[in-house]
């Protein structure tokens, strides 16, 4: 971990405004933006599109990664680990991703929207403090790319 201003910064996962902005899920602003959030935007987009392409590769080959899971923060990334090492062993092993796997899979994940909880909005406001950290050192240029 690190500290940027006064907010020690967990590990994040990047994902697009679909998703609800936890502590460990960064998104970008959404409504009106200045000048500060739209470089959040973008260099949040520029970092996310690497990811984009490859959780659709995972999704593509693991159906179950469109659902909820039931999992603990903890084990999270574990899970997603374990399904790029696999990945990466079967292309090694020549059974290539199909496009058409992808497709099928952004088409299917259309019908599972993410849960509204509680415990969802309580920690959205720990994901605020984050976001406005990271948001502040983007400005000052330490969170160059």
């Amino acid at each position: 971990k690190i500290t940027v201003g006064d907010v020690e910064m967990p590990i994040v996962i990047l994902g697009d405004p679909a998703y609800p902005l936890m502590p460990w899920l960064m998104k970008p602003y959404t409504g009106t933006l200045d000048t500060e959030k739209e470089l959040f935007n973008y260099r949040l987009s520029k970092c996310r599109m690497v990811v984009e392409c490859a959780f659709g590769c995972l999704k593509g080959r693991w159906r179950s990664l469109l659902t909820r899971s039931d999992l603990s923060q903890t084990n999270i990334p574990i899970v997603i680990a374990a399904c790029c090492v696999l990945h990466n062993l079967w292309e090694s092993k020549g059974e290539t991703f199909m496009a058409g796997w992808e497709v099928e899979a952004n088409r299917l994940a259309a019908d599972y929207a993410q849960p509204d909880t509680w415990a969802i909005r309580r920690a959205q406001r720990d994901a605020l403090r984050i976001r406005e950290a990271l948001k502040a050192s983007f400005q000052s240029g330490q969170g160059n790319l």
